[in-house]
């Protein structure tokens, strides 16, 4: 196993587009990278129904706030000169909550189907991914290193966790498949993509990008195993709990990457 330390560089010329270009803005993909983002996707699920329901903000209330918080977050992140752990996760996180906030709304207040959100947010993100494409020619997270590359990377992401949150609760709760067995379902899934990746030469930045959107419904899944009601399938710790003990263990994890220096603790795949 080998140890990559993050060393600074100086941003680099700016682009044709008179956009300033820098090193990358994003982490390695690493096994710290899919932990933290998974831990991120839970927080992304609980955290918005500790908001909603328990402090009894509301859900256009939580709405608002998080999305003040996440354009302050992208300010933030976009005007450092490279990936700055806390900086990014931070965003993550709240890019998070704000997607599973969107899909709530959707639901809830405006009555749209689960089947219509995911159909729906499943057209917006390939869509972003192919106009993203047709401007940068590449959708490789090794070359998040511009302003425009970061705008769109950041919303294919808030288009990934809103269609994972619609998938998740889709099939967990409208197809009853249980929260557990969905747990299960997209954690399998996710493993047939690391196979296809690892044995099958599937294309690097494929494979991440469908692991990517897996991961969220696994997260969703998951948070609803833990913090709903047994009477509702799950382990009833609560939103409260489950929000605090993982957004405890994402800020563990980040704290301790910065202090170590290094961004990635074994080398991950070419992307």
């Amino acid at each position: 196993m080998t140890t990559t330390t993050l060393t600074p560089q100086p941003a680099g010329p700016s682009d044709a587009g008179g956009l300033r270009r820098a090193v990358n803005r994003v982490p390695e993909i690493t096994i710290w990278f899919w932990v933290i983002k998974v831990l991120a996707t839970t927080v992304g699920e609980t955290f918005a129904d500790f908001l909603n329901d328990k402090i009894g903000i509301g859900l256009t209330g939580t709405t608002v706030i998080m999305a003040v918080l996440l354009a302050g977050a992208l300010v933030v992140q976009f005007r450092a000169r490279g990936y700055v752990p806390w900086k990014y996760w931070l965003v993550v996180v709240l890019i998070s909550v704000v997607g599973t906030l969107i899909t709530d709304n959707l639901v809830d207040n405006m009555g749209v189907s689960l089947i219509a959100c995911t159909i729906g947010f499943g057209v917006a993100m390939l869509a972003t991914f192919a106009v993203w494409y047709s401007r940068e020619h590449t959708l490789s997270i090794h070359h998040i290193d511009s302003t425009a590359r970061e705008a769109w990377y950041w919303v294919a992401i808030l288009f990934t966790f809103a269609l994972g949150t619609a998938a998740g609760d889709l099939i967990a709760e409208q197809f009853n498949i249980g929260y557990l067995n969905s747990v299960l379902l997209f954690g399998a899934a996710i493993g047939m993509v690391a196979v296809a990746w690892k044995y099958l030469n599937v294309n690097a930045v494929a494979a991440f990008w469908v692991a990517y959107v897996l991961t969220r419904p696994l997260g969703a899944s998951l948070g609803d195993l833990l913090s709903q009601s047994r009477a509702d399938g799950g382990l009833g710790l609560g939103s409260t709990t489950t929000s605090y003990v993982f957004l405890g263990a994402i800020a563990a994890v980040v704290v301790l990457m910065t202090r170590a220096g290094r961004t990635e603790l074994e080398p991950g795949p070419a992307t």
